[in-house]
């Protein structure tokens, strides 16, 4: 099992996603018998945001101090990304979401099975096609792709269904000490932090010597 603590607004998060994914596809090739399963569970970088979303750029540039310093910022996780095959398209996200639905979503799926394909459309929503993943409308298109059914989605998003589990899940990982993400555990026994190469989560998925 490999649990990963993330959020979908987070684009470390997105590199060390897609960097554990090509570490599972070398893993499977040398070793086929061991096929963790992955769960992905809460984390709120910025648990404030109304569920109408608000202005992305001002919001990084009073973060990081100017405009000069975002541009650094993004040039920086640009590069990054590109080694996990990812381009990201800052300039497509017009506003910052407010994610509780997203990871409410999330915890729907996984309800049924495996929230892989879900977490990367999210992902890929957000980064590179700058749709707004905190509106239930978006939400409910992109689970319909992954196969569920949009009007339940709907319902389930308009309703209060999963969320006091998906906040209590937050506020664990962070009364664990979990202070950032990414944050990845490695069955119960090894925790990594940070987006990590490819090749330190196949040493991480070897000493733990995952086994389905």
């Amino acid at each position: 099992m490999i649990d990963v603590i993330s959020d979908v607004v987070c684009p470390w998060c997105f590199i060390g996603k897609r960097n554990l994914q090509t570490a599972l596809q070398q893993i499977s090739i040398e070793q086929p018998q061991i096929k963790p399963a992955v769960s992905w569970l809460p984390f709120f970088l910025n648990p404030e945001t109304s569920l109408q979303g608000e202005p992305y750029r001002p919001f990084l540039e009073k973060k990081f101090g100017g405009a000069a310093q975002v541009d650094a910022a993004w040039e920086r996780i640009t590069a990054a990304g590109k080694h996990a095959g990812i381009d990201f398209a800052f300039d497509k996200i017009k506003l910052r979401a407010n994610t509780l639905n997203a990871h409410r979503l999330i915890h729907r799926f996984q309800q049924h099975g495996d929230a892989e394909r879900l977490v990367e459309r999210l992902f890929e929503a957000n980064f590179l096609r700058g749709e707004h993943i905190g509106d239930v409308e978006v939400l409910a298109a992109i689970a319909e792709e992954c196969g569920d059914d949009p009007a339940a989605v709907r319902s389930y998003l308009d309703s209060q269904e999963g969320k006091a589990e998906v906040i209590s899940l937050a506020v664990q990982a962070q009364e664990s000490g979990i202070g950032g993400v990414p944050f990845f555990i490695f069955n119960h026994r090894l925790a990594l932090s940070g987006a990590q190469p490819p090749e330190v989560f196949i040493d991480a998925i070897r000493q733990a010597q995952l086994q389905t």
